[in-house]
């Protein structure tokens, strides 16, 4: 039973706010205290891109509660514009300042929990400092941003590609404004692979947005305008800038009270969230969290992960056993008419890893092709090579991103294996899916793979033997007139069997169709005749996507 009584709990928002609704539910005598530094204990800070944007109308609606509704409905004593300074491990006691009253006094705790979040990474550029220059974080930050766009305004950059760049550009072209994106990377949203992107910049562009990868903002230079320096060169006029290239655990408060921090810089916490102080528990983006897929310590400042760890510490803080299992990143992204979404590993982490992985790409719809409306979904997925579990997966698609996402991130958690998701049951209906769902069809193909039925090549490989391969395209005359891989042979499926006689056998083949299914069919058949046959991994739909991830750079 535990003989805590007195919580206090530094930062709402997520992790905080969870963290003391949980609680109070487990102990109503206790005494439970929320410093917020800011005036807001609990918003949506994921919504502010949207309040921007406009499709959140009321600038309300992101203020999920106050210190009002807290104390009413859980007794809670929220003390807003309170920051808490510093920590007295051996007292037991913080010391707070008031920011409203300029008041500092000390109060005593029987365990405390750390949720102070994550800080808006602002390099040390020349002109940063500048007032027209903004982050997208809290609640005073899109008050700021949104004051600043009057009328005078036709113009905005946003540097990072991520997340909340992604979201905030878009918002932007909502409004009606002109906008530039910057991104060092040679991609955007670089939690996905980069050939998995290419349809986020190429709807991007499409909406107006003028995109700069693998550029760098240098420096800042104030005028009538703001002039942009890039590392390359060149230069960018604007009006404001936004800065998203990510965010930083707050961890002052945890290092300076002596409490271990890892080594990615996050607050070390074990699987209750305790941290080096069995009294003292951290949760949210302040922490590091071990990766489920790996076991590597990694930051991932995401709110459901947040939200689950505040639970974990009120439980364990009032004697309930309860224990992290880690993350795996599972995340999403709307693009305009895109969504984009992940879990796992990318490949390039699997790579990093050193991580052994095949993987599979199909191209799929969201519904049945029968039913009106149906649209293509792109999926990546990675797995271990020898026992089929499921490493990550990817997805890029107008409709349906989510679901396939989801149950993709529930089978990784639960260790299923590639083989797996072809005996899954899906729920069917011509509106909502297909009787073999995209997800039945991967895995599927990844049993034709493990059993030597699909022999494949992917397009990186390709791109290294073209010229030494027959190159047959397997497409119909009329569907290679928007673009084929050059020195591909038309053969097509439907002429292949009397045709194959002009192959030379003594030469290896490689055949494509679309997105792979009839090119599947073009290797069984060559491949019983005798030749040396592979598929292309996921046709010229992922052929197109590998090749636009190599020349989107500026």
């Amino acid at each position: 039973m535990s003989t805590v009584q007195k919580l206090l709990i530094v930062g709402g928002v997520a992790g905080g706010a969870s963290a003391a609704a949980r609680g109070r539910r487990l102990n109503e005598a206790a005494q439970i205290i929320v410093f917020e530094r800011g005036p807001y204990v609990s918003f949506a800070n994921c919504g502010l891109p949207y309040h921007l944007g406009g499709e959140i109308a009321e600038r309300e609606s992101l203020l999920l509660h106050t210190p009002e509704s807290l104390t009413a409905r859980f007794g809670l004593d929220v003390r807003v514009n309170s920051e808490v300074l510093s920590i007295d491990r051996q007292a037991k006691t913080i010391r707070v300042h008031n920011r409203q009253t300029g008041e500092t006094y000390d109060e005593s705790y029987d365990a405390l929990i750390l949720a102070p979040g994550a800080a808006p990474i602002r390099p040390p550029l020349p002109g940063l400092d500048n007032p027209r220059v903004f982050t997208l974080r809290t609640v005073p930050d899109l008050d700021r941003l949104m004051n600043a766009m009057t009328s005078t305004v036709k113009h905005v950059t946003v540097v990072g590609a991520g997340f909340i760049g992604l979201e905030t550009v878009e918002a932007l072209r909502h409004r009606g404004l002109a906008a530039s994106l910057i991104e060092r990377a040679p991609q955007v949203l670089t939690p996905l692979d980069a050939e998995m992107t290419t349809p986020l910049a190429a709807t991007l562009q499409a909406h107006g947005v003028e995109l700069l990868l693998g550029e760098s903002l240098l420096s800042v230079v104030d005028g009538e305008q703001l002039t942009l320096q890039l590392e390359s060169g060149h230069q960018l006029s604007t009006d404001l800038v936004v800065l998203a290239i990510g965010v930083k655990p707050e961890n002052q408060l945890a290092r300076e009270a002596g409490l271990e921090i890892g080594t990615t810089g996050g607050v070390l916490v074990n699987s209750h969230q305790q941290t080096s102080d069995t009294s003292i528990y951290a949760v949210g983006d302040a922490v590091e969290v071990l990766h489920t897929v790996n076991g590597k310590s990694v930051l991932l400042p995401l709110a459901g992960p947040a939200n689950r760890q505040g639970r974990i510490a009120a439980d364990t803080i009032f004697g309930r056993a309860a224990s992290y299992r880690g993350s795996q990143g599972t995340a999403i992204c709307k693009v305009f008419d895109l969504t984009a979404a992940s879990t796992g590993l990318n490949e390039r982490s699997l790579q990093a890893a050193e991580i052994p992985y095949q993987k599979l790409y199909l191209h799929g719809n969201d519904h049945a092709s029968y039913y009106p409306g149906a649209t293509m979904i792109s999926l990546k997925v990675l797995f271990d090579p020898a026992s089929g579990k499921l490493l990550g997966a990817q997805a890029v698609g107008e409709k349906g991103v989510d679901k396939r996402i989801d149950v993709l991130a529930v089978a990784l958690q639960a260790g299923m294996t590639i083989d797996d998701l072809a005996e899954m049951e899906l729920s069917y209906a011509p509106p909502y899916g297909a009787a073999k769902d995209p997800l039945n069809l991967v895995g599927m193909a990844a049993q034709n793979l493990q059993s030597g039925l699909l022999a494949l090549i992917n397009p990186e490989q390709l791109a290294n033997e073209l010229g030494h391969v027959q190159l047959i395209d397997v497409r119909e005359p009329e569907e290679i007139a928007s673009g084929q891989i050059a020195g591909a042979r038309n053969i097509p499926l439907s002429q292949l069997r009397e045709l194959s006689q002009l192959l030379d056998t003594s030469k290896p083949v490689v055949v494509y169709c679309m997105v792979g299914l009839r090119g599947y069919i073009a290797q069984r058949h060559l491949s019983q005749l005798g030749f040396q046959v592979r598929s292309l991994n996921g046709g010229y739909k992922t052929w197109q996507m590998w090749n636009m991830s190599q020349h989107q750079r500026v």
